[in-house]
């Protein structure tokens, strides 16, 4: 049975991870109604966090547009846009054109996707490697393809910068948008902010740029946050009970203490006097003693972790990667004035979560989920263009959002496979290394 018609323009979000982009869009005024995700981690914690929309914990590859269509309750409804970063990972092979490489069936999914559930307009997200190399080739073949499915597609594609868009950390990100031939072809955001340290070259280059407003900073984002080693009961939980003081406009934001006047996104029901994502890792004294040594911007020499200048923006922050591809952990920059590596929680305001937002609780996925997502303020900006090209005007909801069960956030993948009902070794089990942050 379908669902009652949304007033909202309603949205897919493909290889959705966490929710990063899902967020950004529901702030642009969008109803993300359903999302697919392969890692069961991964889809538990966008259920948490977007509990009506319909988590998809499969391979993209088995899934067709109706059987989507079927889990949204969308029936005939005109989706009005797919998103999603498809991972690119090969290279052509002789006598092959670049989408046929294998490697890159997740690109082509997006592509059969979008051809199978006809959006009103699609955007592609995807690392900036994706644009340099044998990886044009996939680009130019990609706008060719949709061009035949009736598209309408932006092009050059725009490599944008989350810094650029509100958010206190250098990111970038490469982004291709298109649009049916009945509906008005986006543009791409125009940045909104300035980097801190690109203030000088623009002044020494005359750049219009100074027009812009400073991005926040490492401190803005940071300052309000206790301390995590001023208290033991964070090396077993993620949570503390806190009453956190008066912080930046940035952190209010984050907070829900102030309300930005560009989020449409639902209010969330949550206790704003507990933060999580707050545990701790213990470090050694000649970790502790050589992160102290290293000054704001550089980077300490053994572990190569960075540390956050209080007055700049982070480094981009990065996933660890699964057995099948190294079993590499997630290098945590230092924080800007205590010797230790960032939380989940610091790292999340680093990457413009609200605080509602709710990560695994082990820093192993919590890193993940954050690493692995676009930053919401700056799929906020991509969508709101999305939205200007639709004719659609935002509106906020008045309808608030229970969250989902905070067990989401605990399970291992065993029993967050138990709860899709999908094989637990879909995800190769991490190999446990020795740290360099102890």
């Amino acid at each position: 049975m379908s669902a009652p018609l949304r007033k909202r323009p309603i949205a897919i979000d493909l290889f959705a991870g966490v929710g990063g982009l899902s967020l950004g869009f529901e702030q642009a005024g969008f109803d993300v109604v359903a999302a697919v995700e392969i890692d069961p981690i991964h889809a538990a914690g966008h259920k948490l966090n977007f509990p009506d929309c319909a988590v998809i914990c499969r391979d993209v590859r088995t899934l067709s547009g109706a059987e989507i269509r079927e889990a949204a309750g969308t029936g005939n409804q005109t989706i009005d846009v797919l998103f999603g970063g498809p991972p690119c990972q090969g290279f052509s092979l002789i006598g092959h054109r670049v989408l046929e490489d294998p490697r890159n069936s997740l690109v082509f999914h997006f592509l059969r996707l979008v051809g199978e559930l006809k959006p009103r307009a699609f955007v592609m997200e995807n690392v900036p490697g994706m644009a340099t190399g044998r990886h044009t080739e996939l680009l130019a073949e990609l706008a060719d393809q949709f061009q035949r499915l009736g598209y309408k597609v932006r092009q050059p594609h725009r490599i944008l910068n989350a810094a650029n868009f509100g958010v206190p950390q250098d990111r970038r990100r490469l982004f291709l948008i298109g649009a049916r031939a009945d509906t008005f072809l986006p543009e791409y955001p125009e940045a909104v902010t300035l980097p801190p340290s690109n203030r000088s070259r623009a002044m020494c280059n005359g750049s219009l740029a100074l027009d812009l407003p400073l991005c926040p900073t490492a401190k803005d984002a940071l300052i309000d946050l206790p301390d995590i080693t001023d208290y033991d009961s964070l090396l077993d939980s993620d949570e503390l009970r806190f009453k956190l003081a008066k912080g930046a406009r940035y952190a209010m934001i984050l907070r829900g203490a102030i309300e930005a006047p560009n989020d449409y996104s639902y209010l969330r029901e949550w206790d704003s006097s507990v933060l999580t994502g707050m545990l701790r890792a213990e470090h050694t004294a000649k970790s502790i003693k050589r992160f102290d040594a290293t000054g704001p911007g550089t980077t300490e020499p053994v572990s190569r972790f960075f540390r956050v200048p209080l007055n700049g923006i982070c480094n981009t922050l990065r996933a660890g990667t699964a057995t099948d591809r190294g079993a590499f952990s997630a290098p945590r920059p230092i924080h800007p004035i205590y010797p230790r590596c960032i939380s989940v929680r610091e790292a999340a305001r680093l990457h413009s979560y609200p605080d509602w937002f709710r990560f695994h609780r082990t820093i192993w996925h919590g890193f993940r989920q954050i690493g692995n997502s676009v930053p919401p303020h700056l799929g906020r900006a991509v969508a709101a263009s999305i939205m200007a090209a639709l004719g659609e005007k935002p509106k906020k909801p008045k309808m608030r959002i229970i969250l989902g069960d905070s067990k989401l956030a605990t399970f291992n993948m065993r029993e967050a496979a138990a709860y899709f009902g999908v094989d637990p070794g879909v995800i190769p089990p991490r190999k446990r290394v020795a740290s360099l942050a102890s």
